[in-house]
């Protein structure tokens, strides 16, 4: 992908923290930018929800949630996720932020805290997107993938995703942040083995230990 591709896409993709391509969302990366243009090239542009719409729907439908088809790799960078086409929901989410950016459509990641069973002696992080759609501001999607269940759906203004946070212990971040948090990246990058990962997945329950 040449440059006049990549100026075409993302603006001046440094200046603003949330349209930089970074270590983990690797939006230069060329198979995410012909990606990139091949979802950013129908019906709409970055003025509407229709191009973040295709983003999103995208990787939900088309990329593996690790765990629902039991893949057998841990993947981390957006191009990783691209590649192998599966990632946890972390990773997911990394892919659908690479995609936005080099759209030139501000995004960044969010997080919930969830209880892993009904008696909550378990909890662990979750990652979301958020999408800064014109009109609407930050608007929250998960990208983690539908199974029996589970319905998460891109419907601005009305924010449908995966999972509530509304059990005792469970929280859903206000905050936006421009980079992965430093838990989940180095989640990602020391467990290679998903069945581990799985159970060993990072947990905060304030913003300052999510921010560790």
């Amino acid at each position: 992908m040449d440059e006049i591709s990549l100026s075409r896409l993302a603006p001046s993709p440094v200046a603003d923290p949330f349209l930089r391509p970074t270590e983990l969302a690797d939006w230069t990366a060329p198979g995410i930018v012909a990606l990139a243009v091949e979802l950013g090239s129908g019906e709409g542009d970055v003025e509407t929800p229709d191009v973040a719409r295709r983003c999103f729907e995208w990787v939900r439908d088309q990329v593996r949630h690790t765990v629902d088809h039991g893949d057998d790799v841990v993947t981390a960078r957006a191009s990783e996720v691209l590649e192998h086409r599966t990632g946890f929901c972390f990773a997911k989410s990394h892919l659908l932020v690479a995609l936005l950016r080099a759209n030139g459509i501000r995004s960044g990641f969010v997080y919930q805290r969830l209880a892993f069973d009904e008696e909550r002696r378990a909890f662990g992080l979750h990652g979301l997107v958020a999408i800064d759609l014109p009109g609407h501001g930050w608007y929250r999607c998960d990208p983690r993938g539908n199974k029996p269940g589970v319905s998460a759906q891109f419907t601005p203004p009305a924010e449908r995703l995966a999972y509530r946070a509304n059990r005792p212990g469970e929280v859903l971040f206000p905050k936006v942040y421009a980079d992965p948090v430093g838990i989940v990246a180095r989640a990602l990058s020391v467990h290679d083995d998903p069945a581990v990962l799985a159970v060993s997945l990072p947990d905060a329950v304030t913003l300052g230990e999510l921010e560790r």
